[in-house]
C-alpha cells in the first residue's frame, strides 16, 4: 500500500474539498479532522470520508460556502450557526469560545447549530486539554439507533468524548459512539467485503445480521442495550433542543448521496480546575487515580494507543488503500 506523509494527505485532502466547492477554511479545518482520526487508527472518520463529504458539497446537502458565525452569546454560553456547511470550521469556533468563557467564569458551554458529521468527537477537544481545561463533547447524527423498547431508527449513533489534563503527560481523552460500534465501521466493512461481529447491529427487518450493509440500512445495536439508549436520548437532547439543531430522525442518512441538509447538533462544555478545588488538588487527584489504575499492569489509560499511533504516523506517515488513494487523486485533480 502507498505511505504518505501527513502533510502531503492533509493537501490532498483539502485541495479535494477545494474542488468540491468547499472554501478555503471549511476544506483546511475539515483536512485536519480527518488526518487526525486517520493517523490514530480511526480510519472510518479520516479521509475516507472525503468523496462522502464532496458529494454533499456537490449536491447541496452542504453549503461549501458558509461561514460559522456566533448568532447568540450570554455569560458562560454561546451558540455557533454552521449555517450547514461541514462542521469542523463551526466545532472549531465553538471550541474557542468555550475556552475563552471557561477561564473568565469557570465553566461555559457552546453548543452548534445547523451542522453536519463533526468526525472524532476527541479531536474538538484537543485544543481545550492543551489550555489546561477539562472538557466534555457531544454530538448527534442520522438515525440510527431504536429508543429502548423500539425497532425503529430513532436517535444516532450520538458520541460523547471528554479530556482531562496531567500535569506532566498527555491528558486523559476517553471517546466512545453510544452504538456498539461507530457506524462508520459498517461503511468501511461494506466498501471492503468484510462481514462485522454479530451483535453489532439489526437488518431492516429488525434481525440481527453480520453483513454490513444490511446493518447500514437497518439499525445499530446500543452499547449496554437499553442504558445506552437512554444515554443516546441525553446526547440527543443537549445538542438539539438547547441548539435548534434537527433531531436524528430528522437527518437524511450520511450514506446517502441525495438527502436533506442534516442540520445537526453539536456541544461542549469546558471546564476550568482552578475554578473549583483548585489546580493543585485537580492534579494531585488526577494523578493518585492514575497510579491506581496503572498499577494493575493490564490497564491501558484512554488514550495512549492513539497518541502511540499518531506519534508513529507523524514520523512514518500513513498507508493508504490504493483504491482509497486513486480516488483521493481523482478528487483532488492529481490523477
Amino acid at each position: 500500500m502507498p505511505t504518505i506523509s501527513l502533510e502531503k494527505l492533509h493537501a490532498l485532502a483539502a485541495r479535494a474539498l477545494v474542488r468540491a466547492g468547499a472554501n478555503d477554511d471549511m476544506a483546511d479545518a475539515t483536512a485536519r479532522a480527518l488526518v487526525y482520526a486517520d493517523a490514530r487508527g480511526l480510519a472510518s472518520h479520516g479521509v475516507s470520508r472525503i468523496a462522502q463529504y464532496a458529494t454533499h458539497l456537490r449536491n447541496g446537502r452542504a453549503d461549501g460556502g458558509a461561514r460559522p458565525a456566533v448568532v447568540a452569546s450570554r455569560g458562560a454560553t454561546a451558540l455557533i450557526d454552521a449555517g450547514y456547511g461541514l462542521a469542523f470550521h463551526a466545532c472549531a469556533l465553538a471550541i474557542g469560545e468555550a475556552i475563552g468563557r471557561a477561564r473568565e467564569f469557570g465553566v461555559a458551554f457552546a453548543g452548534v447549530t445547523n451542522s453536519h458529521h463533526f468526525g472524532v468527537a476527541g479531536y474538538h477537544l484537543e485544543g481545550v486539554g492543551a489550555a489546561g481545561l477539562t472538557g466534555l463533547a457531544f454530538g448527534n447524527s442520522p438515525a440510527a439507533m431504536p429508543a429502548a423498547g423500539g425497532r425503529r431508527p430513532i436517535f444516532g449513533t450520538n458520541p460523547i468524548a471528554a479530556i482531562f489534563p496531567r500535569r506532566h503527560a498527555a491528558p486523559l481523552l476517553v471517546d466512545l459512539s453510544l452504538s456498539e460500534a461507530a457506524r462508520g465501521k459498517l461503511m468501511v466493512a461494506a466498501r471492503e467485503g468484510r462481514p462485522i461481529p454479530l451483535g453489532w447491529a439489526l437488518d431492516r427487518d429488525g434481525a440481527p445480521t453480520t453483513d454490513p450493509q444490511a446493518g447500514l440500512e437497518g439499525s445499530m445495536l446500543a452499547l449496554g442495550g437499553a442504558k445506552g439508549a437512554m444515554l443516546a436520548l441525553v446526547v440527543e437532547l443537549l445538542v438539539t433542543a438547547l441548539t435548534g439543531a434537527a433531531l436524528g430522525f430528522e437527518a437524511t442518512s450520511f450514506f446517502v448521496d441525495e438527502g436533506n441538509r442534516p442540520r445537526l447538533g453539536q456541544a461542549f462544555i469546558v471546564i476550568d480546575p482552578a475554578a473549583l478545588a483548585g489546580r493543585a488538588v485537580y492534579e494531585e487527584r488526577i494523578e493518585t487515580l492514575v497510579a491506581a489504575m496503572t498499577a494493575d499492569p493490564a490497564v491501558r489509560l484512554p488514550g495512549d494507543r492513539r497518541l502511540a499511533l499518531a506519534n508513529a504516523a507523524a514520523e512514518n506517515g500513513i498507508e493508504i488503500a490504493p483504491a482509497l488513494h486513486r480516488r483521493l487523486l481523482e478528487l483532488a485533480g492529481a490523477s
